[in-house]
């Protein structure tokens, strides 16, 4: 997927500006032979597009392909009908979506936190870059798909640490079941409760205010429904982990599921989040065409599996293109034992900066997301980590200010300190113009 931005000096400049509101004279971003109109909400940035079309998923000899392959093994190995795999996959799906796809259609309420522009990287009001692969489970179920898993990238403004990143990968899942084959041995039995026509669902009001399932199900269909999606999901942690390994379910909320689960595992003597689940929303099924089923789905990331199954310390190394990483993956068995072994340890440099914020913003009001991106843009994957070091309001002029710890390392050579004080040097002027702050 090519990425072009109209011009070099319309792109800083949107860069610059693209925290508060985009400018008037960039009309519009051309992504992939189209153009894309901007507004207030673009705050897309040429640093996070340049990720776009990576599909590092794919790549055959990165540690995420590796899982990716364990798992599409697991579900076409364990789960078939009449020889043939049940779930179809469907791993190069654009990233760019709607926000009907990634939250109308997934019942995300126009309020919640995940909607806003701290949280996402939009193109424009109504396009952005997925936050999760679920945004395509309305569109594959429209499509009369039942059972299939959905791979790619997705996009979310995050913190600068070790494990995380602005791009990561996940694989999602839908299990859809009709009556005729949930209840194969009980024909007497029925998804639905006597009180809801699934062929008239907008005359029901479906309510989730019972822990146990949702008003529209009968607590059989929900009771089958979980008992798969539990076993589905506990041999695939046993194929990745072990068959020893311990786990848990914590009982969890999502929009688009009701009754929800995280699947938790006991790994390096720590409880670790491996996935979220659950009971698909009826409305969901409704609304993209199957009245007459109940559903199952999941979502995990890959880079979590990953850096835990090969003991990768950092994130960033998922995008090394050095020779000394991708060997220790290259022509490997999937299920094959790997555990990472530096090449080298490069020392990290540590600089801090501060600023007074202007008289509009305050310690509270200023989005660390903002900055975030700033640093990302300019200081590239040299960033290990950005930390908020301190707040401070004076106490006699009432002027708030603020001060950020950066850590700077490269994976694959020594930083002199002159290299990360000139990428300060410039980490501090662009932070000047884009927020209108005043170094200390």
């Amino acid at each position: 997927m090519k990425i072009l931005f109209r011009s070099k000096r319309l792109c800083l400049t949107f860069i610059n500006k693209n925290y508060s509101t985009a400018p008037k004279s960039l009309a519009t971003v051309h992504i992939n032979g189209k153009d894309y109109r901007t507004d207030d909400y673009t705050n897309i940035t040429p640093k996070i597009s340049s990720y776009i079309n990576r599909n590092l998923h794919l790549k055959k000899d990165n540690p995420l392909s590796l899982v990716r392959q364990r798992i599409v093994n697991y579900f076409y190995g364990s789960f078939r009908y009449a020889g043939n795999p049940m779930f179809s996959v469907y791993d190069n799906l654009s990233p760019i979506v709607t926000t009907r796809q990634n939250f109308d259609d997934l019942l995300i309420p126009e309020d919640h936190p995940s909607r806003a522009r701290s949280d996402c990287y939009y193109i424009n009001s109504s396009t952005l870059l997925r936050a999760h692969m679920t945004a395509h489970q309305s569109e594959l179920l429209r499509a009369g798909l039942d059972n299939f898993l959905m791979i790619g990238d997705v996009y979310r403004r995050d913190e600068i640490d070790s494990t995380h990143f602005p791009v990561f990968h996940q694989v999602d899942a839908v299990r859809l079941q009709r009556k005729e084959h949930l209840f194969e041995n009980h024909p007497d039995l029925d998804i639905f409760e006597p009180t809801f026509d699934p062929t008239n669902p907008n005359a029901f009001k479906n309510s989730i205010s019972d822990p146990s399932k949702q008003s529209c199900h009968t607590l059989e269909a929900t009771k089958l429904m979980e008992a798969q999606l539990k076993n589905h999901l506990i041999g695939m942690v046993r194929v990745l982990f072990g068959e020893d390994i311990k786990y848990r379910w914590v009982d969890a909320y999502f929009p688009f599921t009701h009754p929800s689960w995280e699947l938790e595992i006991y790994y390096d003597n720590n409880w670790m989040e491996v996935l979220g689940c659950g009971i698909m929303r009826n409305e969901i099924l409704a609304n993209a065409g199957p009245n007459n089923s109940i559903a199952y789905a999941f979502g995990l990331g890959l880079e979590r599996l990953a850096m835990a199954l090969y003991k990768i310390p950092d994130i960033r190394l998922m995008w090394s293109t050095d020779p000394g990483f991708l060997s220790q993956f290259q022509n490997k068995d999937v299920n094959a034992c790997i555990e990472y072994k530096p090449v080298s340890i490069y020392p990290h440099c540590t600089n801090d900066l501060s600023f007074w914020l202007p008289p509009t913003l305050t310690i509270d009001t200023f989005m660390s997301n903002d900055f975030y991106d700033l640093v990302r843009e300019i200081g590239g994957d040299v960033i290990e980590q950005v930390k908020l070091k301190d707040k401070f309001v004076h106490p006699k002029t009432k002027k708030h200010s603020l001060c950020y710890s950066i850590v700077y390392r490269h994976l694959e050579r020594t930083l002199t300190q002159a290299e990360v004080n000139k990428i300060h040097e410039e980490i501090s002027s662009a932070a000047v113009n884009a927020f209108n702050v005043t170094i200390r």
